[in-house]
């Protein structure tokens, strides 16, 4: 069972039916009992960090999450769910995310078109499981303000271009981040999709 965190800024429904079109079993819930028995979590999210961070406070699940990225399940983050699991954003202020990765999230540079959106290749970065049998050049689709600075490049997969080098995915163990929406990336979202439900044990 994959677990799908509801905390009110997420593209719930559009996440679960790509996954259980690939034949995983999901749950969209903000359950503490039922998150903790899941065997994996995706982590969504459009908006501001700040109001996400707000949400997740709200429904007590900081410590859910922390908890379960520390217990070695396989976490994805999308999009926003990415950018919060890193130590603080720079958006419209300083907001201290969850810190289970390591990085900050920084603003683009104010003469790029803000925000990023539309189809951007994916470049690779290093081997890993999470990107295998993707086709050649694979592009996939964004839609952010602000983009991750990591504090080690090397937990970087893919990186994308929009005015710099963007990380698009990163992996450190079980927690995973995708920049982008997979479920609005076609088949190349679909493979990472499926690859991130085939890491559950």
């Amino acid at each position: 069972m994959i677990v799908i965190i509801d905390y009110g800024v997420g593209n719930l429904r559009s996440v679960s039916k790509a996954l259980e079109k690939l034949g995983f079993q999901t749950m969209i819930t903000n359950d503490l009992r039922k998150i903790k028995n899941s065997e994996a979590m995706i982590l969504p999210g459009v908006g501001a960090f700040k109001d996400a961070m707000e949400q997740l406070k709200k429904y007590n699940l900081v410590d859910a999450i922390k908890e379960y990225a520390y217990s070695k399940k396989p976490i994805l983050g999308i999009c926003l769910g990415m950018q919060i699991l890193f130590d603080k954003s720079w958006e419209d202020g300083q907001w201290k995310g969850l810190g289970v990765l390591k990085g900050e999230i920084i603003p683009f540079d104010n003469r790029l078109k803000i925000p990023h959106m539309g189809w951007n290749q994916l470049i690779p970065g290093r081997l890993d499981r999470i990107g295998e049998g993707l086709e050649k050049d694979p592009y996939v689709y964004f839609v952010h303000s602000y983009y991750l600075k990591p504090k080690d490049p090397k937990d970087v997969v893919f990186w994308t271009e929009y005015g710099t080098k963007v990380p698009a995915v990163v992996r450190k163990d079980n927690i995973i981040g995708m920049q982008f929406h997979p479920e609005k990336s076609g088949k190349t979202g679909m493979k990472l999709l499926e690859n991130f439900g085939r890491m559950i044990r």
